[in-house]
């Protein structure tokens, strides 16, 4: 939806209902691994098989939390304005990334999750901001394995992957041509 010159895209409750569920049935399956990690695979050790349970379980668990919190999230899940791009997508969102930070947008993909991965100038600067330890640590991982700390799917969003890479990049390169006048 656009107003003035604010582009609103709002979350999805469809989709993060099924995030939801879906972080469950593999938080269910990782409970399952820890319960009884010896009837998965005779011949693996079922230590590993435990670990594997539990590593599901955090992880899964985490997104269950967080997804389950976006449900009743009555902000918008992105805002594309004259400032930059405020990001409320995900439980990651770091806020206003400026225009004047940004560096470029790109094409990511984390197994088959397509992402817009925001390369910013200073990095460091948006990890700061996040007062989670937990969030911060996996934002700083992010910057590691991306290039930067922001990514943002359309997996929440009420838009498809295709229009939102679309819009950010057309947005993008109009405040570059801005600039540049």
């Amino acid at each position: 939806m656009e107003q003035s010159d604010e582009i609103i895209i709002p979350l999805s409750k469809k989709k993060i209902l099924l995030l939801f569920f879906g972080s469950m049935v593999f938080v269910a399956f990782g409970a399952l691994f820890m319960i009884t990690p010896s009837t998965f695979r005779d011949e693996a050790n079922p230590i590993i098989i435990f670990i594997v349970g539990l590593v599901a379980v955090l992880f899964f668990g985490f997104v269950a939390m967080d997804t389950f919190r976006k449900l009743f999230d009555k902000k918008a899940g992105l805002i594309i304005n004259e400032q930059g791009i405020i990001d409320n997508s995900d439980g990651f969102s770091i806020g206003l990334v400026l225009w004047s930070d940004i560096k470029k947008i790109r094409f990511s993909k984390m197994h088959s999750v397509k992402l817009l991965t925001i390369t910013i100038k200073n990095p460091k600067k948006y990890i700061r901001r996040v007062s989670n330890p937990i969030k911060r640590k996996m934002l700083a991982l992010n910057s590691r394995y991306f290039g930067s700390p922001i990514q943002i799917s359309s997996q929440s969003l009420q838009t498809d992957f295709d229009s939102l890479e679309r819009l950010l990049t057309e947005k993008f390169k109009t405040y570059q041509d801005r600039k540049q006048k």
